[in-house]
């Protein structure tokens, strides 16, 4: 199993507008491509020396092939839709992590 992180600091001027389209739009259109089983989205408590409120968005996948085929059909449009709509009020990097055990 991998995990498809992406953690995002959002400006606090439209961090009601994100949170909304995150749950609303975003996740839910990445789940329907069919190639994440799950999402969760987490809070990071910690505060910023730049400000905003940072989030991880984690995606649950098989396998690292089917991550690749997301970065290759899917990703871009998603990412160009996120920055036309909060461009510089929004930074994000991803991880990918691998599952290894619960306990």
């Amino acid at each position: 199993m991998i995990i498809y992180n992406i953690t995002t600091n959002i400006h606090e001027s439209v961090h009601d507008q994100w949170l909304n389209w995150m749950q609303q739009k975003h996740i839910p259109e990445i789940l329907a491509t069919g190639k994440f089983s799950s999402a969760r989205i987490v809070k990071v408590l910690v505060d910023e020396e730049m400000g905003g409120i940072t989030y991880s968005v984690q995606y649950v996948t098989d396998s690292k092939e089917t991550l690749e085929k997301y970065y290759l059909e899917d990703e871009p449009a998603f990412s160009q839709e996120a920055f036309r709509l909060f461009a510089d009020k929004m930074l994000s990097f991803r991880t990918e992590l691998e599952f290894i055990s619960d306990h």
